[in-house]
């Protein structure tokens, strides 16, 4: 026991006591980037539950219904306009209509403010 005690009381060797300060820095180094690194994902993680917190409300749901009975409105076109096609997409319908001149125009309709809130010509160059 008492050779151990006189081993343990030695001074290091100058060069290992070097190796020892630069092992001793670099695992410092390497835990402080470490933690860093740690802090820059649990950052993102708390960011991206936030923005994902509140889920975007289907569109369906922003149109008012009356209970037990189903939408009702007028779309109102142009006199003459016969409708080639319509797209359905969220709260908007997309007519393509050709008009009573030939002339064909996407007109765009949102259920939930009940009008048109867009019309479009379509043109040959």
């Amino acid at each position: 026991m008492a050779r151990m005690d006189e081993e343990e009381d030695k001074p290091l060797d100058p060069h290992v006591e070097n190796v020892r300060r630069k092992l001793v820095r670099f695992m410092a180094v390497n835990l402080g980037l470490l933690f860093l690194a740690l802090m820059v994902v649990g950052g993102a993680l708390v960011y991206k539950s936030r923005s994902a917190r509140a889920p975007a409300a289907s569109p369906a749901a922003e149109i008012p219904t009356p209970a037990g009975a189903p939408l009702a409105g007028d779309i109102v076109l142009p006199v003459g306009a016969k409708i080639m096609s319509q797209s359905l997409s969220g709260n908007r319908v997309s007519i393509d209509a050709e008009l009573a001149d030939g002339g064909r125009t996407i007109f765009v309709y949102d259920f939930a403010e009940q009008r048109m809130v867009g019309r479009f010509a379509i043109r040959n160059r």
